[in-house]
């Protein structure tokens, strides 16, 4: 599942969504998100593991943007993000970061 910023398509686990606003919360873009992946279902039954994609493509760019605006400390990451330095650890490896 991938966010872009132009264009509505959908292959096997990356859909494109537009940006409706500047000014929605982050809620309201995963609310559009997932809207615009289950209208691209057209009703067909492809939605599984839903809750670990989403997390997924979250989390990826949250830990990658976290670690750029902390220059790879991750003792001030651990503590920006609100978890443990070790899970921080587990986090980077999982994603290859």
């Amino acid at each position: 599942m991938s966010f872009e910023d132009t264009g509505s398509s959908m292959n096997a686990e990356t859909f494109i969504v537009e940006k409706q606003s500047r000014e929605e919360s982050l809620g309201d873009c995963v609310r559009d998100a997932l809207n615009s992946y289950f209208a691209q279902l057209d009703g067909h039954d492809g939605a599984h593991n839903l809750f670990q994609l989403v997390m997924e493509e979250v989390e990826r760019p949250l830990f990658q943007t976290v670690m750029e605006h902390t220059q790879g400390n991750q003792t001030r990451a651990a503590a920006v993000l609100g978890i443990s330095r070790s899970t921080l650890r587990k986090k980077l490896a999982h994603y290859d970061i």
